[in-house]
């Protein structure tokens, strides 16, 4: 009898406690990097403004998601999947060990190699956990990806505890170092287990696959090359520019691809209005992520300096409070998806457009939490950490009824042959709304605040109207959108 996890083929597994690691590295670090760039250099940190460091951490977590694409682009084409994430888990080991000496050229090298890496192990991890399956398996995949999403919240849960209390009160840079050596375990697991995978299924010939890698190593020496000259002061560009650059870049690019798609790619009617609907929701989830990506920039900043962090005579380090979104998850998540079902089997599942703005009305609500947080501090106090624990929480409620819905719409709604392209935009919102939740940051610099108080109240009210006026007019749409629910349902 071939062995099992949890009655689920062995190879969950070896693809768990990769996933696991991964993003016990991946929030171990994120948990630190904005405070460490803007705390001074007299303090191990960086020394940088917070409209340079917001602009970098946007930069980063916009890169993330951006080299997803050619990460699969490269599975498909040159190495296959489990190649990918052994070379992806290599190159992240590699970014956090230059993270982990206190110069600031490795420092930078090594936040780029990790942006690569995740972006090559992160899609085709999860092409794998489809893999163990047989294409008639679908609950018991469903039930696969579950465990396995498990695993990413557990490494995101234990990782700022461990990282955070090292970083902050030992040294920064031992942080960055323990968030590597939990990939470095990772990457071991993954090796010796890895016969439990299945067999790798080429869809390219070895000719293709070595043009392909040809291709791939020019186009990698001459990036590198750029990066290098940036990074080493040879070329000088200012992170906030190239950021700003980077939102017109996005936003032109989705632009011209929906333009091209609705009045030029010859699709029918039914098809158009699937379209449109995917367009709502690239915009809707651009604006949740605006929001929800401050946790690791300016809600992050909120805990280090404006929060009581006092536990008796213990003073606990600001990152610990980066490890309740995933707490949140861990809890709720199985009851959002007994509740969908049980007002499914009632007839009363409300219409995707409508989770999408419960979505958004959720993380709105998160940020009038932090609207009375921010008036506390105006007063000359200091906020209880229950105001960012109820926000992280609010945040969670919202990326489950926005992230999975969508994701799923957008497979369900695209068309045939445009599928494969359409969740790559989807993935293009998530990194549009991570760069401009690392340009708001510049809002929280203490410059502003002394010179303005409620600087801070303004951001998060702003905030907070703006991402409530999008759930409300989604909402308000939800009706005319009501046609994507039978749509997916005649293409079921």
């Amino acid at each position: 009898m071939q062995p099992t996890f949890f009655g689920h083929p062995r190879g969950l597994a070896t693809l768990f406690f990769t996933e696991m690691w991964e993003r016990f590295s991946y929030y171990g670090m994120r948990a630190l990097l904005m405070l460490f760039m803007i705390t001074s250099a007299e303090k191990g940190g960086l020394g940088l403004n917070e409209d340079t460091g917001g602009a970098i951490y946007g930069i980063y977590t916009m890169m993330v998601y951006m080299l997803a694409l050619p990460g699969g682009w490269i599975a498909d084409n040159v190495c296959g999947l489990r190649k990918s994430v052994f070379y992806g888990a290599c190159t992240i080991c590699l970014g956090h060990l230059l993270m982990a000496f206190s110069n600031t050229e490795t420092f930078f090298v090594g936040l780029l190699l990790i942006a690569v890496g995740t972006g090559l192990l992160k899609p085709n991890i999860s092409s794998l956990v489809g893999e163990l399956y047989a294409r008639e398996e679908n609950a018991r995949r469903d039930s696969g990806f579950s465990i396995f999403f498990m695993g990413i919240n557990i490494g995101a849960f234990v990782a700022p505890f461990i990282t955070g209390y090292f970083g902050e009160k030992v040294n920064w840079h031992y942080g960055f170092a323990l968030a590597g050596a939990g990939m470095l375990a990772g990457l071991v697991q993954y090796k010796i287990t890895e016969k439990y995978l299945p067999e790798e299924r080429m869809t390219r010939t070895p000719e293709e696959r070595k043009k392909n890698a040809r291709t791939l190593g020019i186009v990698s020496a001459l990036v590198g090359l750029l990066v290098l000259a940036l990074v080493f002061k040879i070329v000088v560009v200012d992170p906030v520019w190239i950021a700003k650059a980077f939102v017109y870049i996005i936003v032109g690019s989705a632009v011209l691809y929906f333009g091209y798609l609705l009045f030029v790619a010859g699709l029918d009617a039914a098809e158009r209005r699937g379209v449109l609907a995917i367009l709502s929701f690239f915009v809707m989830s651009v604006i949740f992520y605006m929001g929800y990506e401050q946790q690791g920039s300016s809600l992050n900043l909120f805990a280090l300096r404006y929060t009581d962090l006092a536990l008796g005579g213990f003073v606990m380090p600001a990152s610990w409070l980066q490890a309740v979104p995933a707490v949140g998850v861990l809890i709720f998540a199985p009851f959002f998806a007994w509740l969908w079902l049980w007002l499914s089997k009632r007839n009363i599942d409300p219409a995707i457009p409508v989770k999408l703005s419960f979505g958004l009305l959720f993380i709105s609500a998160s940020f009038f939490v932090m609207t009375g947080a921010a008036y506390v501090v105006m007063q000359g106090q200091k906020a209880l950490p229950l105001w960012l624990i109820f926000t992280y929480m609010l945040h969670t409620f919202g990326e489950i009824c926005l992230y999975p819905v969508g994701l799923s719409a957008v497979k369900k709604l695209a068309p045939q042959k445009f599928a494969a392209q359409l969740m790559g935009v989807w993935f293009l919102s998530l990194s549009l709304g991570n760069l401009l939740a690392g340009l708001l940051t510049s809002n929280m610099s203490n410059e502003r605040i002394l010179r303005n108080p409620g600087a801070m109240v303004e951001l998060f009210l702003g905030i907070a109207i703006g991402v409530g006026l999008a759930g409300i007019v989604m909402l308000v749409l939800s009706k005319r959108l009501r046609f994507t629910n039978s749509v997916i349902a005649a293409k079921a």
